[in-house]
């Protein structure tokens, strides 16, 4: 073999990252070869993604130590040492980077195809129209369908899925030698999670080139990596195959995040429990406008939701389960009175629009954790803002200290008091981790005592052990408050661990619905096969 062969492609060895004198990551070391698809796993903080930004010269205010040696033999250089310009140069040319957010990655106020051709001008040199042209065809790789008219359009007019294309599209418009791609399926849809999966695959194979892949989804992993390397606490604490990490996890660490999965550990229903929802012919439709002049007067009608029937007994959770794009999130806002439907909804035997007094009871007795954390906590709030919020429009004649002691009291139930957090009333969002802040939006809906909690994705932004921290609190919750759980999601792990009937959604309707484990042993719908299979 000859030595071009045998060297890495990169070669990271001592690599030290500090912020303000503070160490994060210690002193590690890795190599990835060229064609190799090498997993960095650990939980939010173990220094994953700074590991990967530092290689670029991307994590702003960071103090970077060691080597980190790129390139074939004959023009290797050390990434770590270069000047700004040199290390402009390489990036999206020779190593490109998908982030996880691609909502926020990507520009709103240009289309995709001027986001990608932007890349292919700067660092191809090639002319508008070639950009224009090479931009599509790149969009087209990915597997977009139309790709020409998705070159025109903007990054709020794609799904999750369609954005997290774009941007692997835009991280291979200069065919790189290397990729770092940073969560790239976080938040997806198990169905859209395995198109991506394959999508990478896919083109890894056909440009050979080397990947990264950063992530806390062991499912992940197992289904694309050649190798792990398991980080903690900044330090990497095993490294192996694969098959070996699998079948013979050596740091208790890693067996650890292996073993990590959603337990379930719900009450057994009450055959006579009233119930929390019912909802009877709900359907939800968007005005699409018509093209040319007659759509100044006439519109197109995309019916979001059809027809849907569901009953929450008190005191259980129902599990709403399909893709990106099926309708499960209209039906919860439909249920939460945030959107217009037609049909009835019933929350313990009241339905919306009685009065205005009504309606604002009736938002006491049904609270919602929405899916991100830091996007539904206000960043210029302290957490005894946030949290106290709903007593102030709820219990408005409640005085300064009893409010403050509610506030106190709900966040001790959720797992967060004074003495792990000195200071915490007046702490700020972004002062918290993101399963941190998901026990403080917790503590937000729980305030004003409610009946039923709608939760909308509450651990897809979450690695596994967070994640299941959460999932541990809210069967608490649940079993010592009577709660009902309307469950939103699309992991299908969660809907075992936490739900007691299942409904599965596709195009708006409901195609499937009963006891969860009836419907997961044997699914009679094929979507619902699908979707099963899927996330094996």
């Amino acid at each position: 073999m000859s030595a071009a062969a045998q060297s890495p492609l990169l070669g990271v060895k001592g690599l030290r990252v500090s912020f303000g004198g503070r160490e994060v990551v210690h002193g590690i070391d890795f190599e990835v070869r060229a064609g190799e698809k090498l997993a960095l796993v650990g939980e939010s903080g173990s220094g994953k993604t700074v590991t990967a930004l530092s290689l670029l010269g991307l994590a702003q205010g960071a103090q970077v130590q060691g080597q980190a040696v790129f390139g074939a033999d004959t023009s290797r250089v050390d990434l770590l040492k270069l000047p700004e310009r040199q290390l402009q140069a390489i990036r999206g040319q020779d190593i490109a980077m998908i982030f996880q957010e691609p909502m926020t990655a990507l520009n709103p106020v240009f289309t995709i195809g001027e986001q990608i051709a932007e890349v292919l001008q700067l660092k191809m040199g090639l002319t508008p129209a070639e950009c224009a042209q090479a931009a599509i065809e790149l969009i087209a790789d990915t597997g977009i369908t139309e790709p020409a008219r998705r070159a025109k359009s903007y990054p709020h007019q794609l799904s999750g899925g369609q954005r997290q294309r774009a941007m692997i599209a835009m991280a291979l418009a200069c065919r790189p030698k290397l990729l770092l791609a940073d969560e790239p399926t976080t938040a997806l849809d198990v169905t859209v999670r395995r198109q991506i999966l394959d999508l990478l695959t896919g083109l890894q194979k056909k440009y050979g080139m080397a990947v990264i892949l950063i992530t806390h989804d062991l499912n992940l992993v197992r289904q694309f990596a050649d190798r792990v390397a398991v980080m903690e606490s900044g330090y990497i604490v095993e490294q192996a195959t694969v098959d070996a990490v699998f079948s013979a996890p050596q740091h208790p660490y890693t067996q650890r995040l292996i073993l990590s999965k959603p337990v379930r550990d719900v009450v057994e229903p009450l055959a006579d429990a009233p119930l929390a929802l019912q909802a009877r012919g709900v359907r939800v439709v968007y005005p699409v406008p018509r093209a040319g002049v007659r759509g100044w007067f006439f519109h197109n009608e995309f019916v979001a939701v059809s027809q849907s029937d569901v009953d929450l007994p008190c005191g259980q959770t129902l599990g709403v389960v399909g893709e990106s794009g099926s309708g499960k999130s209209t039906l919860a806002l439909a249920v939460l009175g945030l959107l217009k439907f037609s049909g009835s909804v019933s929350v313990l035997g009241q339905g919306w629009g009685g009065s205005a007094m009504a309606d604002r009871a009736l938002r006491k007795t049904m609270q919602v954790v929405f899916q991100d954390p830091f996007a539904s906590l206000s960043p210029r709030m302290t957490v005894e803002e946030i949290v106290g919020e709903g007593l102030q429009v709820h219990e408005a004649a409640l005085s300064l200290d009893v409010r403050r002691q509610r506030v106190c009291q709900a966040l001790t139930e959720v797992g967060l008091d004074e003495i792990q957090f000195p200071g915490l009333l007046q702490r700020y969002p972004h002062q918290f981790s993101g399963g941190q802040r998901q026990r403080i939006a917790i503590a937000r809906a729980l305030i004003v005592q409610p009946r039923l909690l709608v939760l909308d994705e509450p651990t897809s932004a979450l690695d596994v052990t967070m994640a299941q921290q959460i999932l541990q609190l809210l069967q608490k919750l649940q079993r010592e408050r009577g709660l009902a759980y309307l469950l939103i999601t699309h992991d299908v792990d969660v809907i075992r661990a936490m739900a007691h009937h299942v409904v599965v959604m596709q195009g708006g309707n409901i195609v499937e619905m009963g006891p969860v484990t009836q419907v997961f042993e044997q699914p009679r719908h094929e979507y619902t096969r699908i979707l099963l299979a899927a996330a094996q």
